[in-house]
């Protein structure tokens, strides 16, 4: 069994920034790739950024030169920066071994005008 636990979701002003935190924990600790996932209201989840166990990151074309992604063994954070209306979702966190995902319930970030 492995629970993902976000934190750091909030209300903050376009422009602002916001640092998200997920913690794994269970029997499994290591995790080939650690991940976020936004869904916004009416939209399909989509990527934001991945980074693997060697440090190979990922990120959409959306948050590119604002969001920073980084991580442990079993855990990962998203540093976000320069915040946009559009931002505002659901952001999942995501840890992946060889054999399946993990997704964590969510943490509402919602970036006001």
């Amino acid at each position: 069994q492995v629970q993902l636990l976000e934190s750091g979701g909030g209300l903050v002003q376009a422009g602002g920034s916001l640092r998200l935190s997920c913690v794994a924990s269970g029997t499994i600790t290591s995790f080939n790739v650690m991940g976020w996932y936004r869904q916004a209201p009416g939209k399909q989840r989509e990527l934001v950024s991945t980074i693997t166990s060697g440090g190979s990151t990922t990120y959409a074309d959306s948050v590119k030169g604002r969001f920073t992604i980084s991580r442990g063994s079993a855990t990962v954070y998203l540093q976000m920066n320069d915040l946009k209306p559009e931002d505002t979702a659901v952001y999942y966190c995501n840890a992946a071994t060889t054999l399946r995902p993990y997704w964590g319930q969510g943490t509402q970030v919602t970036v006001s005008s």
